[in-house]
């Protein structure tokens, strides 16, 4: 993101909850674009890649933080998918995997993070 996205961001009222779920739909719409664009230019689709990987590790680092009011098997499980997720994007970088488990997991928090 730029630092005008951030700074557009910070001026936001916004939940944490609402700005997760912002930061979901910014990264899983490039996950998509990616996907749909295929390999042809590698430094945007790698970007987009460890952009994901690195909004995950962030979410594991804050779950492992003190004073996270998850609840602890939340918690687990927020880490448990960072793992898989940097894993994963491995594979899609080295080895070619798909990207549609990238994208499908991302997609499944976000309906969980959706306002009702």
């Amino acid at each position: 993101m730029s630092l005008q996205a951030y700074q557009t961001a910070a001026t936001r009222a916004e939940s944490p909850r609402e700005t997760e779920y912002r930061l979901f739909g910014f990264v899983t719409s490039e996950l998509i674009r990616i996907q749909s664009e295929g390999r042809s230019n590698l430094r945007s689709f790698a970007e987009a890649i460890d952009r994901n990987r690195r909004m995950w590790s962030a979410f594991s680092t804050d779950c492992a933080t003190e004073g996270n009011g998850l609840p602890n098997d939340l918690r687990a499980q927020i880490v448990s998918i960072a793992g898989w997720v940097s894993r994963y994007s491995s594979e899609v970088i080295q080895d070619g995997a798909d990207v549609e488990p990238l994208i499908d997991v991302n997609k499944n928090v976000m309906q969980g993070l959706a306002p009702a």
